[in-house]
């Protein structure tokens, strides 16, 4: 794949494996199996069954016709929304509940902003009776309280980070300081294409089911297997990966990435990587991150608990830097007003997270037989009280 990692875990200037000595066994133990894991006929027939029968995948690539009207081309939205546990997260979290249980590991560790990795990993580690704990920022787990709830009623430990920011950034050191004390026994599911190699290529691969289904899909809907255009939201980006990876190659395609601009890009409040951000390190790998001139982090903001992260996966620096994909923002007022109108046009409530790449649309100009896909990556019940205070109803 001209655009995916090459064997020292790179894309291009990005990736890699920046870690504590304590983390390597761990990190390296998953390098030297994970693909020959994933390429295993009993793992790929288990967790297709899982996706199809638990999950309930392929999820529909819906043709929203008003939208089509309004924006004077073919719409389509990719309904990650529709399944089990409300988004795109479960794909990512049924392969490396697999992984770690060929791993032989005991218990399982998980970062989460907006809350719907917490909810998949939680599902998953009820479904296959391993000890789950997941650490959340505690702006987070009073913003997206309702899956605070469910990640308990799934029996798992939700652990508040109440450092720093107290969103994903934080839950995610809490998470490898966790996983440095615990080795042997512990496996982090990381929720996006972000962390040390193999973290950024293993995430993409369980998530690029996304464009597979799509091919198909739109093969069927217009006899193209190719749209003009591909739209995700990115925070760490794993949906946008999933949506992007079996078009990277096919280099026709417009891929559009939308990035969270919270109250405009020069406020202060943003979460705009690649447009406010510089190359360094964060998390285990190199990409762009927003950071001061010494190379502290900048405290990210988002109305979005999903999107509130200050950096972006080594994969997407990459296509960013050569311009394979373009990468935009979008202010949280473009987005919450995105959401309604989805709402009361399409009858679908949208993720806030997912709200970012709707809300593009109204700045792109289309011909008329253009076949355009939208990851909905998410559904809008976790966000329905920040919708309900913003629109005052």
């Amino acid at each position: 794949m001209k655009y995916g990692v090459n064997e020292h875990g790179y894309y291009g200037d990005f990736g890699g494996a920046y870690i504590p000595e304590m983390l390597y066994p761990n990190v390296e133990e998953l390098r030297q199996q994970y693909i020959n894991i994933i390429n295993d006929e009993g793992f790929k027939a288990e967790f297709d069954d899982l996706l199809k029968n638990y999950v309930g995948r392929p999820s529909p690539l819906y043709h929203a016709k008003r939208y089509s009207e309004k924006y004077g081309a073919n719409i389509f939205f990719k309904r990650e929304d529709l399944n089990h546990t409300g988004s795109h997260k479960i794909n990512n979290a049924i392969g490396q509940i697999l992984l770690a249980k060929r791993l032989g590991k005991k218990r399982i560790i998980a970062e989460t902003g907006a809350g719907q990795h917490g909810v998949a990993t939680a599902t998953v580690c009820a479904l296959m009776g391993i000890e789950c704990v997941v650490y959340m920022g505690e702006i987070d787990m009073a913003r997206q309280a309702p899956n605070v709830s469910r990640m308990k009623m799934l029996g798992a430990t939700v652990r508040p980070a109440s450092s720093g920011s107290k969103t994903l950034k934080d839950a995610t050191n809490e998470a490898l300081r966790d996983w440095i004390g615990n080795p042997v026994d512990t496996h982090y599911i990381i929720g996006s294409v972000v962390g040390p190699y193999p973290y950024p290529d293993m995430v993409a691969r369980f998530q690029s089911v996304i464009s597979e289904e799509t091919k198909k899909q739109l093969l069927e809907h217009t006899g193209n297997e190719l749209p003009q255009y591909v739209l995700a939201c990115v925070g760490g980006g794993s949906n946008a990966m999933g949506m992007f990876y079996h078009f990277l190659d096919d280099e026709q395609v417009k891929l559009v990435a939308i990035e969270a601009a919270g109250k405009g890009v020069d406020s202060g409040e943003s979460a705009a990587t690649t447009f406010l951000g510089q190359e360094g390190v964060l998390h285990g790998s190199r990409t762009i991150l927003m950071q001061t001139p010494d190379g502290q982090v900048v405290e990210p903001y988002s109305i979005s608990a999903g999107l509130d992260y200050p950096g972006i996966g080594p994969q997407h620096a990459h296509l960013y830097k050569i311009n394979r994909a373009q990468y935009v923002s979008v202010t949280d007022d473009e987005a919450m007003k995105a959401g309604l109108l989805c709402s009361q046009m399409e009858g679908i409530i949208p993720a806030i997270e997912s709200s970012h790449a709707l809300a593009q649309l109204e700045k792109m100009k289309f011909d008329i037989n253009d076949n355009v896909v939208i990851c909905l990556s998410g559904r809008g019940d976790k966000d329905l009280d920040t919708y309900i205070k913003y629109f005052g109803y």
